[in-house]
């Protein structure tokens, strides 16, 4: 039996939308629009339709939060009502912005309360939604839960954000978003009609813009301001992308893209726009940027453009790398850098990557700490130099697009080694890396550091509760020298592990198997570190390497 709809929404473009899609399905029988203000709305009126779809997104707000007052309404009042499903159009909003967010988030993460109002109010929404149709008497209706990312209807803040004269934006940080046209959102609820699915679903394009380039598209210059100067242009601004409260202003400085997977598997819709394409449908342009952009906010240019000045000087003049064994790095192909990390601040990094975009043309994603993305500045530095969330599923990202991925299996506690320990290797937390580059059939490629642990030796450490909070670092440091070093640094490849030729992906489900390839890989890397060390006559001169051999 074909649906009979009953669409509820606040906004006049979302509900035409949806009207038009569901009504166009073959498998919809008849859907109209239905009022939304809570005193037009009655039960018996609703008694021709089996199915509601029902859309609280404010239609008078400069934020991206629903009407809890409708909601609540809405909810209450048909509550009564036997349906066969009911579909609540939510958000993605509900995933509060973090540093900490790995991005591409899926159904199942936790969502913590009081990060933000706008995630409060859309948890209240969904668990308000499940009173429609659960006092009928009859059996309970299918509850379908849709989260669509940022939603360009033309009223929403996004879109006015992309459309207004200038947008207001926090220094230093350039987070990717994204972009949802209004027609997708429409495909996505009439293929949940279409498969009777029910449970939550993310609703977003594959990948995001960086906020950056998504205001180039538009056309739209960016208002960088502090937090200070943006409330004083708040008291005078009449504009809604210039007066949005601070809250909305989270969602434009950190992460909260979602992942679309599980929507794509139970009913085969995707969207048809990309971000960047959503975002010229709304500004009616027709050209989309010449020379592209990086989802995650990653710029070759910029980090060439530093290759050749300051990344050199710090290489060649400051630290003078002798480099061993790069050429174990091939100039193509997918694989995982396992490399050591010490000296607490992220400079040892930069200079393997120096070493790969100037010797092999590789450039590598650092798989980074959400202490990183936590300030701005550096946030958007690690962002531009290739940093991306830790965590599995950006790493079989960039692994299943054949780049080099590279790990600090250590974790932050292995840049806090103290200095009488900073040459012993730690253990390797959870063995991710192991299971990435087995599911992803890629070679492991070991290096390792001996001298950037002088840079800044570590030797004590307070336990200040108050800096642990606010830098997420294991303790404050107390180090030699309040500016990195001019130590000696030496840096050895080592020859490639061919996992993926001695294993099959399904290894990666092996505890035992992955341990002992662990285990393998830092037993090479701690043999190579000693075998430097005992060559290493001065922490500031010579050289550690064999040119002869």
């Amino acid at each position: 039996m074909r649906a009979r709809i009953a669409v509820v929404a606040c906004r006049d473009r979302i509900a035409e939308s949806l009207v038009s899609a569901l009504q166009a399905s073959p498998h919809v029988e008849l859907c109209e629009r239905a009022p939304h203000e809570p005193e037009r709305i009655e039960a018996a009126a609703f008694s021709r339709y089996d199915t509601v779809v029902c859309s609280p997104l404010h239609a008078r707000s400069a934020t991206t939060g629903p009407d809890l007052t409708i909601a609540r309404e809405v909810c209450s009042r048909l509550a009564s009502l036997p349906l066969k499903q009911t579909i609540v159009v939510s958000s993605a909003s509900v995933y509060s912005p973090s540093h900490q967010n790995a991005g591409l988030l899926d159904e199942t993460t936790f969502i913590p309360e009081g990060r933000s109002e706008i995630a409060d109010a859309w948890r209240e929404v969904e668990r308000l939604s499940t009173q429609i149709g659960g006092r009928s008497g009859a059996a309970a209706p299918l509850h379908t839960i849709l989260r669509p990312s940022a939603l360009l209807d033309g009223e929403d803040y996004f879109s006015r954000l992309l459309t207004g004269r200038v947008a207001i934006t926090y220094p230093g940080h350039d987070p990717t978003i994204q972009l949802l046209s209004v027609r997708d959102l429409a495909s996505a609820v009439a293929a949940i009609v279409a498969h009777r699915a029910s449970g939550t679903y993310n609703v977003a394009p594959a990948a995001g813009i960086p906020l950056k380039f998504a205001l180039k598209t538009a056309g739209v210059p960016r208002l960088p301001l502090g937090r200070l100067a943006q409330n004083a242009v708040r008291t005078i601004a009449s504009s809604a992308s210039l007066s949005a409260p601070p809250d909305q202003l989270k969602y434009i400085q950190f992460s909260w893209t979602v992942s679309a997977d599980k929507l794509r598997r139970d009913t085969g819709f995707t969207p048809a726009l990309t971000s960047e394409q959503a975002i010229l449908e709304l500004s009616g342009k027709q050209q989309p940027l010449n020379g592209g952009y990086d989802e995650f906010g990653m710029d070759a240019r910029y980090i060439r453009r530093y290759c050749g000045h300051l990344f050199r000087w710090m290489h060649d003049g400051y630290w003078r790398v002798e480099l061993n064994g790069i050429e174990h790095i091939p100039t193509a192909g997918r694989g995982v850098l396992v490399g050591m990390h010490r000296g607490f601040m992220p400079f040892d990094g930069v200079m393997a990557l120096y070493a790969l975009v100037t010797k092999r043309n590789r450039i590598p994603r650092f798989l980074i700490h959400p202490s990183l993305t936590k300030f701005p500045f550096l946030a958007d530095f690690m962002a531009k130099l290739g940093g991306i969330m830790a965590c599995q599923e950006n790493g079989d990202w960039v692994l299943q697009r054949d780049e080099l991925l590279a790990v600090f299996p250590e974790g932050i506690r292995g840049a806090f080694t103290m200095y009488d320990r900073a040459y012993t290797l730690g253990k390797f937390g959870r063995d991710e890396f192991v299971r990435m580059a087995l599911r992803n059939r890629a070679p492991i490629y070991p290096f390792v550091t001996v001298g950037s642990a002088e840079i800044y030796p570590i030797l004590k450490r307070v336990d200040w509760s108050w800096f642990k909070r606010y830098t997420e670092w294991p303790f404050l440091p107390i180090t030699a020298s309040p500016i990195p070093l001019p130590s000696k640094w030496h840096t050895q490849f080592l020859p490639p592990m061919h996992v993926e030729e001695e294993h099959g992906p399904e290894a990666a489900e092996d505890p035992k198997r992955v341990r002992r390839i662990s285990l393998e890989v830092r037993q090479r890397m701690q043999a190579a570190i000693d075998e430097m060390l005992l060559r290493r006559k001065s922490i500031f001169f010579g050289q550690v390497f064999d040119k002869s051999a």
